[in-house]
C-alpha cells in the first residue's frame, strides 16, 4: 500500500472513530493537518493573521460537518476544499503585500514559488527583461483579478501562487484535469482583456 493510500486509510479511521463520538479522533486530525492547512493558506493569503483565522475556521467548519462527511472524496481533499473557499475572499492581501516595490516580470512571485509575473499574465509581445511593475501596473492587475469571476480568480491563485499541479487543483475544486488546463488558459485570457493596454 502506498504511503498515501495508506494516510487515506488512517483517516477514513479517524472519521469513524469521530462519528462513533469519538473526540479524541477530531484532534487527531487537526494534530495531522494543521501545518498543512495552515501552508496553503498562508501561501494564498500572504497575511499570518487571515491565515490563522482561516485555518482555524476550516476546522471549525470540518468539525461541525464531519458528521455528514460521506467520504466520495478524501478527508484531505475535503478539508483543502473547506479552506480554499475560506481563503478566497481573502487572498487580496497576496496582491497588496506586492504593491510596497517594484518587481521584474521575470521575477519569481514569491521565495516557494519560480512562477514569474509574465507567466501569470503572458503578454502578446515579449516584455524587456528588466521592465518594472509599477505599483499603479500592480493596482490595474488587482483590480483586473476582482473583475474576473471567482473561478477565474481562484484557479489563478492555486496554479500560480500555491503552484499546485493540475491534479491537486482538480481534486480540490471537484473538476477534470482538461477542465482546470482550459479554466486557466481562459483566465489568464480574461485577465489580459481586463488589463488592456497594461500588457500590449
Amino acid at each position: 500500500m502506498s504511503s498515501k493510500a495508506q494516510e487515506v486509510a488512517f483517516d477514513q479511521t479517524l472519521v469513524a472513530r469521530f462519528k462513533g463520538g469519538d473526540q479524541a479522533a477530531f484532534d487527531e486530525m487537526v494534530t495531522r493537518y494543521w501545518d498543512r492547512i495552515y501552508s496553503m493558506v498562508h501561501q494564498l493569503l500572504r497575511n499570518q493573521q487571515d491565515a490563522e483565522e482561516v485555518t482555524q475556521d476550516a476546522f471549525i467548519r470540518a468539525h461541525r460537518g464531519l458528521v455528514n462527511f460521506r467520504g466520495d472524496s478524501a478527508f484531505s481533499t475535503w478539508l483543502y476544499q473547506i479552506a480554499t473557499n475560506l481563503a478566497r475572499n481573502r487572498y487580496w492581501y497576496w496582491w497588496r503585500r506586492k504593491r510596497d516595490r517594484s518587481i521584474s516580470f521575470d521575477a519569481p512571485v514569491s521565495h516557494e514559488n519560480e512562477t514569474t509575473l509574465a507567466e501569470i499574465i503572458p503578454a502578446d509581445v515579449e516584455t524587456p527583461g528588466q521592465a518594472s511593475v509599477t505599483q499603479e501596473l500592480l493596482d490595474n492587475i488587482a483590480i483586473g483579478m476582482e473583475k474576473l469571476g471567482t473561478k477565474h480568480r481562484e484557479i489563478l491563485i492555486l496554479r500560480n501562487v500555491k503552484n499546485l499541479s493540475y491534479e491537486e487543483i482538480a481534486a480540490i475544486l471537484g473538476i477534470s484535469v482538461g477542465t482546470v488546463k482550459s479554466r486557466i488558459a481562459r483566465a489568464r485570457e480574461s485577465l489580459r482583456a481586463k488589463l488592456g493596454e497594461d500588457f500590449k
